[in-house]
C-alpha cells in the first residue's frame, strides 16, 4: 500500500470528528403550525416539519378563543408579531391575536376578544420540580406552553413575522 493511502486513512478520522463537533446547522423556519388536538407545535420549512414540540394550552382548550378570561387558545391564522426576552415566562413570542375578525366578532357579541397570546416557557418564578408537573398539561389562559429549553430553541429559529395557524 502507498503512503499517500496511509496519509489519508490518518487524516480521515480527524475531519470525521471536526465536522461531527462543529456548530449545529440551524434550520431555516418560514412558518409554525400548531394542532391543538394533538398538542403539538411544528416549526416548518414549507410543508416540511424542522422541529416538534409538545404543548400545554389554555385551561380550556377546545373551541376558538371568543373573548378575554375564556381560557382558551385561539384558533386561525396570526403572525409571530413580538417577543419579550423580559417575560414572567421565561421568554415569549406575542401571537397577533386578535386579528380583525376576532374583534369583529367580540364586538358583535359586546365583549373583548382579549390578547397577549404568547407562545412561552414556564413561569419564572416557578421551582424545576413543579415545571414538569406543568409539563404537557392545559394550564395557561390561552397561551402556547413549552419547556424552557424548548422556547429558547423556538426565540432562536423563529424569526418576527412567521405566520403562525392554529388548527383544532
Amino acid at each position: 500500500m502507498s503512503k499517500k493511502f496511509f496519509y489519508i486513512m490518518s487524516v480521515l478520522p480527524w475531519l470525521f470528528t471536526t465536522a461531527c463537533n462543529s456548530e449545529e446547522i440551524k434550520p431555516e423556519v418560514d412558518n409554525i403550525l400548531v394542532e391543538k388536538a394533538n398538542r403539538k407545535l411544528y416549526l416548518r420549512k414549507g410543508n416540511e416539519v424542522v422541529r416538534e414540540y409538545s404543548i400545554g394550552l389554555g385551561g380550556n382548550p377546545i373551541g376558538h378563543k371568543q373573548q378575554e378570561g375564556d381560557n382558551r387558545t385561539p384558533e386561525g391564522s396570526y403572525i409571530i408579531s413580538g417577543r419579550n426576552p423580559k417575560s414572567s415566562y421565561h421568554l415569549s413570542l406575542r401571537i397577533s391575536y386578535p386579528n380583525e375578525q376576532d374583534r369583529k366578532s367580540a364586538k358583535e357579541r359586546g365583549v373583548s376578544p382579549g390578547g397577549d397570546i404568547m407562545i412561552h416557557g414556564y413561569p419564572n418564578k416557578v421551582p424545576s420540580f413543579m415545571a414538569q408537573f406543568l409539563k404537557n398539561r392545559d394550564w395557561t389562559q390561552g397561551c402556547i406552553a413549552v419547556s424552557d429549553d424548548e422556547i429558547e430553541e423556538i426565540w432562536d429559529l423563529v424569526p418576527n413575522s412567521t405566520p403562525i395557524k392554529i388548527l383544532p
